[in-house]
């Protein structure tokens, strides 16, 4: 079990000093922090700013008129999330944002890929080289597949490389501005790499889960590059078209800098409207968990979406090419929480994410780039990437199966799959101890509730789909769900090698962490769309949390040269891929 004061202990090293909640009056300000300093140096106001506005609930038609009133190009309407993608001036805009139906302003940042391939992958550990260690670390089931369970992924498109051309059931492209049906393709390389990860039915490295299928949403384009606007609008293409393409599975393995709070980051706003709509999404934590210069690790660098609460949030582990998880620890370069603004819990969970080896497409950016990082067995293509783009894949694939076992077993309940809220406590709640790079026990603020566990999480989704369908099978029913906790299938232990592995029995939403032995099966946990936490709260940001007078970098943490937390934080012009 990992314990709770494991979890709290490098609090006190420095969230006091991060500002993770901006002072009252900025607060109000209806405009994210990067387009407040650009429009500040704007003297003419004549520039043009790419903005994604969002509007109260029916005004966004009385919006759109003034925008385009004073000059301002739609490029987008947003419906899900009552927002519009525009170019404007900065006088136009802050005009417009003293208007009482304007609800905030985010800057439309530009996504980019450029270091997603060079990520750790100097040093000399060796990659992931047996194509059944992943699976088998992850405690997957020989026969779980997650067949029948679709996957979006939201990246720079699939390749149609053998082990996944065959299970690309559909691909839009979004990089030009429409949304086009196209054949499948990936310039870039990345989003080759995600898929592979999350189910390549490959003979020499096979995904996490082979029997799922795919549906390629482009929003990069082969030089690695998109905008904000074109991810929302494949999430919102996805939400509404999920049941039309069998979509169960959103990956995001790509974000940007959290310039504002969570309510008010166009981004997040979609990923939360999509898991509304009953997709699980799945996204990555960054890479910013080390300073570049220095090496030494710090906290607060997740970005968005991994600021979505209803996310499952991922950062990389490193599994030393194991099968044993009692040397596994969380990398370095994973971004740590909390949440800037909100101070949110993140990242949700841990899972493989260093030196993993995918299927490639040899004609892409990476592959062609990167040389020292590809191989080929017989004329198949592979790539070697790290990251927490890698992670959130694993994740992604680890949830498959989670649908896949409760869908066997739920097959008489009203809806044979667990709703996303659902799916995210049992993927938490069975997650295993996992450590830092120094080998002490890591906390939640760097491991989440701890390393992904497949065979964990399906037994508990077995359980779980086989009360729902024994609820309304009169030959079974009724019941007391509580006599179940007694079963020794339901033992909170994982075996994976010749290792006993605790369940942390811990589930994070948002600020608050809640610790029951009775969780999963008591009145605690509403299973469909909404959580109840009743009483068992144990931890929550505030006053039950000494924040500390000590501070890691100073007044100011820094980054790099595009990120610098403290009283400023500047992202640059630029997402990157995690």
């Amino acid at each position: 079990m990992i314990s709770k004061a494991s979890f709290l202990r490098p609090v006190g090293l420095l969230l006091g000093a991060l500002l993770l909640v901006a002072p009252a009056v900025e607060a109000k300000e209806k405009l994210d922090k990067v387009l407040r300093q650009a429009v500040a140096a704007d003297k003419n106001g004549t520039e043009r700013q790419r903005v994604i506005i969002r509007t109260k609930p029916g005004a966004r038609g009385q919006i759109r008129l003034a925008l385009e009133g004073c000059g301002a190009r739609i490029r987008e309407e947003h419906k899900l999330i009552d927002a519009l993608s525009v170019d404007v001036t900065s006088k136009c805009l802050k005009g417009l944002v003293e208007n009482p139906n304007v609800e905030s302003a985010g800057a439309d940042f530009q996504v980019t890929a450029s270091q997603t391939a060079t990520i750790v992958l100097a040093d000399n550990d060796t990659a992931n080289t047996d194509p059944y260690s992943l699976r088998d670390t992850l405690g997957v089931g020989l026969y779980s597949t997650g067949y029948g369970i679709g996957v979006a992924v939201v990246d720079s498109g699939i390749a149609p490389v053998p082990g996944l051309a065959d299970r690309i059931t559909a691909f839009y492209d979004f990089t030009g501005g429409d949304t086009v049906p196209t054949a499948p393709n990936d310039g870039y390389g990345h989003g080759t790499h995600v898929a592979g990860l999350i189910g390549a039915n490959d003979l020499n490295y096979t995904g996490v889960a082979p029997g799922v299928h795919f549906v390629g949403l482009k929003v990069l384009d082969s030089s690695g590059k998109g905008y904000t606007s074109d991810v929302i609008r494949a999430l919102e293409f996805a939400t509404l078209n999920r049941e039309a393409l069998n979509i169960h599975i959103v990956n995001l393995s790509l974000g940007h800098g959290i310039a504002a709070a969570a309510a008010d980051d166009p981004l997040v706003q979609a990923v939360e409207t999509a898991v509304q709509g009953g997709l699980i999404v799945t996204v990555s934590a960054g890479n910013y968990g080390t300073n570049p210069e220095t090496g030494a690790i710090g906290y607060a660098g997740i970005g968005s979406p991994g600021n979505a609460r209803s996310a499952i949030t991922s950062g990389a582990v490193n599994t030393l090419n194991t099968l044993n998880r009692g040397d596994d620890f969380v990398t370095a370069y994973s971004s740590r929480g909390p949440t800037w603004y909100d101070g949110f819990a993140k990242p949700d969970a841990v899972a493989p994410g260093h030196k993993l080896v995918s299927v490639a497409d040899p004609s892409s950016y990476l592959f062609q780039t990167y040389p020292q990082y590809t191989h080929y067995v017989g004329d198949q293509a592979y790539l070697t990437l790290s990251g927490t783009s890698m992670a959130s894949a694993v994740t992604a694939g680890v949830v498959a199966t989670i649908l896949e076992a409760h869908w066997w077993y739920a097959t008489l309940a009203p809806d044979p799959l667990p709703s996303p809220v659902a799916v995210k406590a049992m993927l938490q709640y069975s997650a295993t101890a996992v450590l830092n790079t120094d080998g002490t026990p890591a906390e939640l603020l760097t491991g989440g509730t701890g390393e992904v566990n497949a065979e964990g999480a399906t037994r508990i989704a077995m359980m779980v789909g086989w009360l729902a369908s024994a609820a309304v099978d009169p030959l079974i029913g009724p019941f007391d769900p509580q006599l179940y906790l007694l079963d020794p299938f339901m033992d909170p232990v994982s075996y994976i090698g010749d290792e006993a592995l605790n369940w942390s029995s811990l589930i994070v939403w948002g600020p608050d962490v809640v610790s029951s032995t009775n969780l999963v099966w008591g009145t605690n946990i509403v299973w469909g769309d909404n959580i109840v936490w009743g009483d068992n709260i144990d931890i929550v940001w505030g006053d039950n949390i000494v924040w500390g007078d000590n501070i890691v970098w100073g007044d100011n943490i820094v980054w790099g040269d595009n990120i610098v937390w403290g009283d400023n934080l500047v992202w640059g012009d630029s997402w990157i891929v995690n």
